[in-house]
Formats: C-alpha cells, sequence, structure tokens
C-alpha cells in the first residue's frame, strides 16, 4: 500500500482533478514505543512495511477506516484479501454517493458458495464501480522506482483514464483494458503457480523444470479462467497482469520465497510467513484452497493437476514431490 502511495501522492498535485490530500488508513500498530501513523505523518516514512522509502507529504495516515473515506470520491483498496469484507462492514453506509474504487487485492471471496472475484465483492457490499490493478510490480521495487508495468482493468473509458492519471508514473506505466475479470483472476491464480514454483526450486534449483512449471501453470491459470469466466481475451495475458506478472511472481515474489524456504527448512508455511514477511500475509496457498474449492463444486479438479498439488502439499500434508508428478500428469493434458 505504502508503495503505491507514493506514486499517488506524487500524481495528485498534476492534476486539477485530484485533491492534493491523500488519506491512506493504516492499522494503528506501536514501533519502538510510538504509533506508526504518527510516525508515518511526521516522519513520512512507513518504518514497519515499507522501511527506508520516503513518502510524500501530501500522504496523511490515518488510524479511522471510516474518517479515511467518508469524503473520498476514490478509493484504493490494497490489503490482504481475507480483511475485505471486514473492512466493507466498516465503511458501508459512510461512503459519498458516486465513490469509485479500484482493487489491487489478489484472492477469492469465499464467504457465500462457490468462489467470487474481491472486486464483485467490494462492489456488491458497497454497491460502488470497482475497476482493477494488477502486474508485475514487486512493492520494494515500485518503491525504489526500478522500471515495471501494471494492467488496469475498467470497463468504463473515461474512469480508465482517471484511474491512469492517478498511478501512471515515468518508472511505472500502465495500461487499460476493458476486461478487468481476466486482470483480476490472473492476479490471483499467479500466486498458485508460485507456491508450485518455490516447492522446484526447494526440490532440485533446475531452470528447465521451473521454465515447465510455470508453462503449465499459465495453461492451468488460461483454463481455470475459462471455465470460471467463460469468455477471457487472450491477448490480455500477454499484458503485464498475465505472463509479466506470472513470472515475476514465480522468480523472487514472497509465495516462490516462502515456499521454497518450507522445502529447505522444514518448518510450517505458518511459520515462516511469521519469520520473512514481517507481518505481510502469504496468498497463494489460501487461493489455493479457495480454488479448489470451486473445482471440487464443478466436478473439475482432475483436469488441474498443479493446482490440486498445492492444495494438497499445503493443507493435506502431501510429501512435496508430488508437484513433480502433478508436473508430469498436466505436460500430458497441457493444452488449450
Amino acid at each position: 500500500g505504502s508503495a503505491i502511495a507514493r506514486i499517488i501522492g506524487s500524481n495528485v498535485k498534476k492534476f486539477d482533478k485530484f485533491d492534493n490530500t491523500v488519506l491512506m488508513y493504516v492499522y494503528e500498530e506501536m514501533v519502538d514505543g510510538r504509533k506508526l501513523t504518527e510516525i508515518i505523518n511526521t516522519e513520512h516514512e512507513n518504518v514497519k512495511y515499507l522501511p527506508g522509502r520516503r513518502l510524500p507529504e501530501n500522504i496523511v495516515a490515518d488510524p479511522d477506516l471510516k474518517h479515511a473515506v467518508q469524503e473520498s470520491d476514490l478509493l484504493v483498496f490494497v490489503v490482504p484479501h481475507q480483511f475485505v469484507n471486514g473492512i466493507c462492514n466498516q465503511i458501508k453506509g459512510s461512503l459519498k454517493k458516486n465513490t469509485r474504487a479500484i482493487s489491487l487485492i489478489k484472492g477469492f471471496d469465499c464467504r457465500g458458495k462457490g468462489i467470487e472475484l474481491i472486486s464483485n465483492a467490494i462492489s456488491s457490499n458497497l454497491d460502488i464501480d470497482v475497476s482493477v490493478l494488477m502486474g508485475a510490480n514487486i512493492a520494494s521495487e515500485v518503491a525504489d522506482e526500478n522500471f515495471c508495468e501494471a494492467t488496469i482493468g475498467c470497463v468504463d473509458d473515461n474512469m480508465g483514464k482517471t484511474w491512469q492519471d492517478l498511478f501512471t508514473a515515468k518508472y511505472f506505466r500502465t495500461q487499460v483494458v476493458s476486461d478487468p475479470q481476466t486482470v483480476e483472476l490472473c492476479g490471483a491464480l499467479k500466486n498458485i503457480v508460485a507456491v508450485a514454483s518455490g516447492f522446484v526450486m526447494g526440490l532440485c534449483h533446475s531452470a528447465n523444470t521451473r521454465a515447465a512449471v510455470i508453462r503449465l501453470g499459465l495453461v492451468e491459470m488460461i483454463k481455470f479462467i475459462n471455465l470460471f469466466y467463460g469468455r477471457a481475451r487472450l491477448e490480455t495475458f500477454f499484458e503485464s497482469c498475465g505472463v509479466a506478472d506470472l513470472i515475476t511472481t514465480c522468480s523472487m515474489g514472497r509465495n516462490q520465497r516462502v515456499s521454497e524456504a518450507f522445502v529447505t527448512t522444514g518448518k510450517t508455511l505458518a511459520e515462516l510467513e511469521k519469520e520473512m514477511l514481517n507481518g505481510q500475509f502469504l496468498q497463494g496457498p489460501l487461493t489455493a484452497m479457495e480454488a479448489n474449492k470451486y473445482l471440487v463444486e464443478k466436478g473439475k479438479v482432475e483436469e488441474f493437476p498443479i493446482f490440486t498439488a498445492v492444495y494438497d502439499i499445503c493443507y493435506k500434508g502431501k510429501p512435496v514431490t508430488e508437484i513433480i508428478d502433478a508436473m508430469s500428469e498436466a505436460s500430458a493434458t497441457a493444452k488449450l
């Protein structure tokens, strides 16, 4: 959240249509005896989650969620997906009539029957329009202003331009596509493949094998999206949200790193999450569980051996070597 806030804080000063002050909801924590929001607002640095990178002075940390949103026209959701429902329940009824939102959240909502896109869950809960932004943009590298890209999924051309103005920087380039469901599903499903990639790296460190798991995982992503959504545009997979994000996440994302350590250290995923992620959350295993629930309901589990193997290893205690068996099985049928 803080990495993208740096871009937003800079961009709002370039356009008259944006207010110059950006309120950023921050869950209040104590850091070295001081409130985190106080540190952010005086030292302009999120010392816990983005240390060493200065935030624009027009970014104002607010621990009061309702206060942070009640006068806002645009909302940017950047939280672990398991917290979305609670946040929506807190702010329901506090928003302006024509508020719009964009979600950078990767995962599914499984509170009801089946699974639902996070953007749909936000939209139905708050009765607002929700776009999405996904892509190959690891937060620390965005904060370091290394060049990267992102994909905005939005069906309204005018709103797409507004989001593009809000997020685009010289080092952070965005493209708008009118296929938000595919954009969002890519952002969720690539984390399952990243877990598989981590398992592979922990087992053998073979570049050939990792390339294979990425390719086979992409095939399962496309098949899943067509099953879930029914009309994915193939060209969307060639945007930053697709192949690029998949390669990045499988090479150095948190899901890959923690899953590799799961193999090499013998520690549990929960233990490694606490040790390695500094309070952040691992999304891949949870998304695998949510995807598996959907595949069970559709009777399609056997058609997704890699997704299923990740779920079985993470939640059923199956040996991690099953990922190699799953790849062999997937390779025999990896056709679109």
